[in-house]
């Protein structure tokens, strides 16, 4: 799917969660600090390397906000929100949670060393 326009966005602030669904019958739960340390915004991106993450593990989402028809920007209570979050990568963040967040623990434990 070229352009996923998501069918349904809620926030779950007890939990600290984004659940989405696709019109294609994608759908998950994407945890907040999952979406802080793989936030598309260039603090976390940097400039071609990735900035590693950590610390995050009790960030939660204060609110979210619609950006045209093609995004969310998410702020977190740690003060970041800078990141655009467009419908195709929240697609792919569902469809590869569990490789991207296994890629992140396994560069937390090297970081660690």
């Amino acid at each position: 799917m070229s352009n996923p326009a998501p069918t349904a966005i809620q926030l779950h602030k007890q939990s600290a969660t984004l659940e989405v669904a696709f019109a294609d019958g994608v759908q998950g739960v994407l945890p907040a600090e999952f979406l802080r340390v793989h936030s598309p915004s260039a603090e976390v991106q940097g400039h071609g390397k990735p900035i590693l993450q950590v610390g995050k593990q009790n960030v939660r989402i204060t609110h979210i906000e619609a950006v045209g028809n093609y995004a969310l920007k998410i702020v977190f209570d740690d003060g970041h929100d800078s990141g655009l979050y467009s419908w195709a990568l929240l697609h792919r963040f569902v469809r590869e949670q569990e490789i991207l967040w296994a890629r992140y623990q396994a560069e937390l434990e090297q970081n660690d060393r």
